[in-house]
């Protein structure tokens, strides 16, 4: 059994040969709040300028994955705090555009949002003890072939798994427990990790655990066989729709309430935009996600 995708390089290049485009949880949920999202995401590449709050994510999430690392007796709140800095010291060298955030701040500005990271922490300690678990995988790269051919690639935060075989998704979330649209969007996400779960090990996740950091609540859920049946299928259909309108490029705008986040207002026609010129299908691997998409 393999849980990540292969890339190759073809006979006499230096380049690796491009992936087939997938599906992740993150573009397919961009489909369906508005087929032109994906588009500007998964096709045309357009730039997102991060939040704050974005970074602050994945810097959380990078230190949750460090700290599983460390045997469990080291696994303590005081040990996490110590990796805040230096891990995104790492982060940012990594992507250095992501300091020109704090540029124009006032001094200390870094550090202020270092303190609120931490409480985040804090609150991830109040849900459990991490020297208790023995997580089996931590940013966990997956991907599956669906019988109807249809390639679906994500990551998982923590897949943990106890003696008697039953598998548990863990996710966590630095913001707070959403309302019903945020929920729902949440559970779609961790529905796809269970159906790739189960499409790999033949195992149907015995419990998909969110935890919301920002105000220490967490929300668990039993997923069922007919149930990934189902949503297996509802994968299937967005993917027949996205490659009808990249046969096109007619991926039309759904506007909505979360079009006020949208980063790309100025090239969308609902706010008097205009696309760019589409280029083609199909992209190198519009099915990746970043560390942002994965962050929260």
């Amino acid at each position: 059994m393999s849980d990540t995708a292969t890339v190759t390089t073809p006979p006499g290049g230096d380049a690796p040969a491009r992936r087939r485009p997938a599906l992740s949880p993150s573009r397919a949920s961009d489909f369906k709040q508005c087929p032109l999202l994906y588009r500007f995401r998964a096709v045309d590449r357009l730039p997102e300028v991060p939040t704050r709050a974005q970074l602050r994510g994945t810097l959380v999430h990078a230190v949750l994955e460090r700290l599983f690392a460390l045997p469990a007796a080291e696994r303590v709140a005081p040990r996490a705090k110590e990796l805040l800095a230096p891990t995104w010291t790492e982060l940012s060298s990594d992507s250095p555009e992501w300091t020109e955030l704090f540029a124009d701040g006032e001094p200390g500005e870094t550090d202020k949002w270092l303190a609120s990271a931490e409480k985040l922490l804090d609150s991830y300690f109040e849900l459990e003890d991490p020297r208790r678990l023995e997580p089996e995988a931590c940013e966990l790269h997956v991907e599956i072939e669906l019988g109807s051919g249809v390639l679906l690639r994500g990551y998982i935060d923590r897949v943990d798994v106890a003696p008697t075989g039953e598998i548990r998704v863990v996710d966590y979330k630095t913001g707070a427990a959403p309302r019903e649209i945020g929920e729902a969007k949440a559970l779609f996400q961790m529905k796809f990790y269970a159906l790739v779960l189960w499409r790999l090990r033949g195992v149907v996740p015995r419990q998909l655990k969110l935890m919301y950091l920002t105000d220490g609540q967490s929300l668990a859920y039993t997923p069922d066989e007919a149930e990934l049946v189902r949503f297996e299928r509802t994968l299937e259909a967005i993917w027949q729709a996205i490659l009808k309108a990249g046969k096109t490029g007619d991926f039309r705008p759904n506007k909505g309430r979360l079009c006020s986040w949208c980063d790309h207002q100025a090239h969308c026609p609902e706010f008097g935009g205009t696309p760019p010129e589409y280029p083609g299908w199909p992209e190198p691997d519009p099915g990746e996600e970043t560390v942002l998409d994965r962050a929260d």
